[in-house]
C-alpha cells in the first residue's frame, strides 16, 4: 500500500515538477511497478525506504534472466534512481541504496544520416503537380531545416511561424518551448504551400492553426509522415532505413561538420543535457583528417 502511495507521488513529480511527457512518465512508473511486481514474486515484504542495495542488485539480476537487453536495463535503472531521488527530496529517506547502483555498459548507437545530396534527391523526387506533393516538400524542408522531432512537426502552428526574424516556436517534449532558426528555402516552401494549397483547404475547427493538413483538413499523424518519407526512398532507390528523425539527425550532423557550436546546436534539438548532443560529433575519418592537416599546428 505504502509503494503505491510513494509511486503517486511520483508520478505526480514527474508530471508537474520535471514537465515530463505522459509517455515517459508512464515509462519511470512502469519501472517501478516492476520492481515491486518482482518484491511480491520473492515474498519480500520491504517498503522503499528499507530497500537495501543487495535486493536491488538481485532484481537486476533478475530482470537481466528474463531477457532484457542491456539498453532496457539501464533505462530501468535510470528509472529506480529517478524514484530514490525524489523520495531524497520529499525527505522521506536520508540516504538513497541507488548510489552504488551500477547500470550495464551499453554502446551508443549511432543515428543514421543522409548526405546532403541524398536529401537534395528525396525533396527533387516529391511530385509537385498535386497539393499534396506542394505539402511534403514544404514538410521535408521544415524537419531538415529545423531538425525537428516528427511530433513537434506535426503540431507546428501557423501562429508560430515568425518569419520577419527568421524564427520558429517548437514546443517540444514536456510542453517546453524553444526558439529554432528556420533557412530561407523553407521559408519560401511553406509561404508557397500555405497560399497555394493551405489557404484554399475546407480546416477542421480544432485544426485552424496547425501548419501542415491532411485532405481532410486535420491534423496530421505521425505515420503519415513516415509512410511520405519511406515512399520517396522507394522512389529514388535510396538504399537506407530512413524515417523522420533521420532529417532531424542529419540536420545536427551536418551543422557540426560545418564547425557549428555543440550547446547552439543543443539549444535547437531541444536537448536538456550536452551528453545527447555529443552523439551526433561521429564524424567520418576523412572529414577528421581533413581538419587536423587544416588546423593542426604540427599536421
Amino acid at each position: 500500500m505504502i509503494w503505491h502511495s510513494y509511486i503517486k507521488g511520483f508520478e505526480s513529480y514527474l508530471r508537474l515538477e520535471k514537465s515530463l511527457s505522459q509517455n515517459s512518465v508512464e515509462a519511470y512508473v512502469h519501472d517501478i511497478e516492476k520492481l515491486t511486481q518482482y518484491l511480491e514474486l520473492i515474498k519480500m515484504d520491504v517498503q522503499p525506504e528499507k530497500l537495501e542495495l543487495n535486493q536491488l542488485q538481485d532484481f537486476i539480476k533478475w530482470i537481466n534472466q528474463l531477457g532484457m537487453n542491456e539498453r532496457t536495463q539501464a533505462r530501468v535503472i535510470s528509472g529506480i534512481k529517478a524514484f530514490y531521488k525524489y523520495l531524497l527530496l520529499e525527505n522521506i529517506i536520508r540516504k538513497s541504496p541507488t548510489e552504488l547502483l551500477e547500470a550495464p555498459r551499453i554502446g551508443r548507437k549511432l543515428p543514421d544520416t543522409l548526405s546532403i545530396i541524398e536529401i537534395d534527391k528525396l525533396i527533387n523526387a516529391i511530385d509537385l503537380s498535386t497539393p499534396e506533393g506542394e505539402r511534403n516538400k514544404a514538410m521535408l524542408e521544415t524537419l531538415y531545416s529545423c531538425g525537428l522531432r516528427v511530433s513537434e512537426l506535426i503540431g507546428l502552428k501557423i501562429s508560430n511561424l515568425h518569419f520577419d526574424v527568421g524564427f520558429v516556436n517548437v514546443v517540444g517534449k514536456g510542453d517546453k518551448e524553444r526558439l529554432v532558426p528556420i533557412g530561407k528555402v523553407a521559408m519560401k516552401q511553406i509561404k508557397i504551400y500555405l497560399e497555394s494549397v493551405r489557404n484554399h483547404q475546407d480546416v477542421k475547427k480544432e485544426s485552424e492553426d496547425i501548419l501542415f493538413l491532411n485532405r481532410r483538413g486535420s491534423k496530421l499523424t505521425r505515420v503519415m509522415i513516415f509512410t511520405i518519407i519511406k515512399q520517396l526512398a522507394i522512389k529514388i532507390n535510396l538504399n537506407k532505413k530512413i524515417s523522420p528523425h533521420t532529417f532531424r539527425h542529419s540536420f545536427a550532423t551536418h551543422l557540426i561538420e560545418g564547425g557549428a557550436d555543440l550547446r547552439a546546436v543543443q539549444e535547437m534539438l531541444g536537448h536538456e543535457s550536452i551528453t545527447t548532443t555529443e552523439i551526433y560529433t561521429h564524424l567520418d575519418r576523412e572529414f577528421l583528417r581533413d581538419a587536423i592537416i587544416q588546423f593542426h599546428p604540427r599536421a
